[in-house]
């Protein structure tokens, strides 16, 4: 409960920052990640573009998805074990640096996120759940294919996870948590 009074704090910070200048060139984009929608989800972003500058991207969002077997596979300990993982939510704050200008062309970025797990497994009746952090570093590329507001972002990154409360066993049968994750999505965005 407290990261979400954190992310709607910052939500709300961020909003507020566009109001001092009537003049101001501050923007605010959504985006939404369709391929968590795919997999019994959904990702939903709010981003921020100070007007003091042309390449700083700050933002929100919260995501979920149940994994595919390929990337409960990406771990050699959890292979062909019949796993079933769901990330029921995830919150992250995002910060990216756009070589260009914002939401045009080649971006860095890192997040830092809390997501809970929900484990599960054909072997066994009942679900476990696990609470962890994750600091990701990424890059993409970010594409307007007709005009100044929608905006196509493919990025793909590598991030360090840490299990910080619950538990990843289920009865006899442990779930191997990576310490290091790849991740690599597809986001739509709309800039206002």
């Amino acid at each position: 409960m407290k990261i979400i009074k954190t992310v709607l704090a910052f939500a709300l910070l961020l909003a507020s920052l566009s109001g001092f200048s009537q003049e101001s060139t501050n923007q605010f984009s959504v985006e939404i990640d369709p391929i968590t929608f795919g997999f019994k989800g959904y990702g939903v972003h709010l981003r921020f573009k100070p007007k003091s500058t042309d390449h700083l991207l700050l933002g929100v969002g919260t995501y979920a998805m149940d994994f595919p077997s390929a990337l409960v596979d990406l771990n050699k300990e959890n292979k062909d074990k019949s796993w079933q993982i769901r990330i029921n939510h995830g919150y992250g704050l995002f910060g990216e640096y756009h070589f260009s200008e914002v939401n045009q062309k080649w971006f860095i970025g890192t997040q830092i996120a809390l997501q809970e797990f929900k484990i599960k497994n054909d072997e066994f009746t009942g679900h476990q759940l696990f609470s962890n952090g994750l600091l990701l570093a990424y890059a993409g590329y970010s594409w307007k294919p007709f005009g100044n507001h929608f905006y196509i972002k493919p990025w793909a990154g590598i991030g360090y996870t840490s299990k910080l409360s619950g538990s990843n066993q289920l009865k006899t049968l442990v779930y191997h948590i990576d310490p290091i994750m790849m991740f690599a999505t597809v986001h739509l965005g709309y800039t206002f």
